[in-house]
């Protein structure tokens, strides 16, 4: 029998401001010196934000008529997602992986075409009280991943750090939400547990009174949680939703800002810290 701590974890990060890489860079070089096997997924929102703003080409949001919040992404703002993305943050965990003695390795969703999804043909944008088509953006979802290039550092023995884009099936790069390509990763890898970690305790009732935590999600309970989340933690609990119905174990929205002397981040994740969908 497989021992559970030999099914592979995935870990996403979020690309919020604030997030701290040395505290999440140590305590994940805990969880991976314990014997657990860790992939990492991260977005770079923040950095986008800042290198957009420093090559005057400012990022903009768009808002669905369903309340869901993603990045307008033109092919300028592609060429600079890919920057911040690839370059910034995936170099940044990588060296602090590293620095903790972690065999770390960047790639991303474009490397060996890991993650593949069609580009959007049209996005439904709310603005001023109206429904906008936009058809000249570059974003998608992730809808079929290649673990092959993920197995491959893993059974060598190194930890994958993994960003956007991902591949559209029409050969370019593509925009997509880093917590549910961590969610279809986790699938794809048949990972015991998925971590989503936010710069919020998990999913409040009452943002952002995080005295109103949900603190465990039970089958069926999904769509529940999800009308009551605001903001960016919709998708966080859409990904959460798709995992546990495609069989992930376990699912732990978490606070990335952990970083006390019980451990970090994943660490306290694991514990049962954050929302838990059983």
């Amino acid at each position: 029998m497989v021992s559970e701590k030999t099914l592979p974890i995935v870990v996403k990060l979020g690309g919020s401001e604030g997030v701290d890489l040395d505290g999440f860079a140590r305590d994940a070089a805990a969880v991976i010196r314990s014997g657990r096997r860790v992939v990492i997924v991260h977005g770079g929102s923040h950095a986008t934000n800042v290198l957009a703003t420093q090559l005057g080409h400012p990022s903009t949001t768009i808002t669905s008529p369903s309340g869901h919040t993603s990045r307008r992404t033109d092919r300028r703002t592609l060429e600079i997602f890919q920057m911040a993305c690839r370059g910034v943050m995936n170099q940044a965990l990588v060296e602090r992986l590293l620095r903790e003695g972690v065999n770390a390795v960047g790639i991303s969703g474009l490397d060996g075409r890991t993650w593949v999804g069609a580009r959007k043909d049209a996005i439904r944008s709310v603005e001023e009280g109206r429904i906008r088509l936009i058809r000249d953006d570059f974003s998608g979802s992730v809808e079929a991943v290649d673990t092959r290039l993920i197995e491959t550092v893993l059974a060598a023995g190194f930890t994958p750090v993994i960003s956007p884009p991902a591949l559209s099936t029409g050969g370019e790069p593509i925009n997509v939400d880093a917590d549910r390509a961590a969610a279809a990763t986790a699938i794809a890898l048949k990972a015991e547990t998925l971590v989503l970690l936010s710069n919020v305790p998990g999913v409040l009732r009452a943002f952002p009174d995080e005295s109103t935590l949900i603190r465990e999600v039970k089958p069926g309970e999904g769509a529940a949680v999800s009308d009551v989340a605001a903001g960016r933690m919709k998708k966080k609990v859409l990904a959460a939703n798709d995992a546990r119905a495609a069989g992930v174990l376990r699912v732990v929205i978490g606070d990335a800002r952990t970083n006390g002397p019980g451990g970090g981040p994943i660490t306290a994740s694991l514990a049962g810290q954050g929302t838990v969908f059983s």
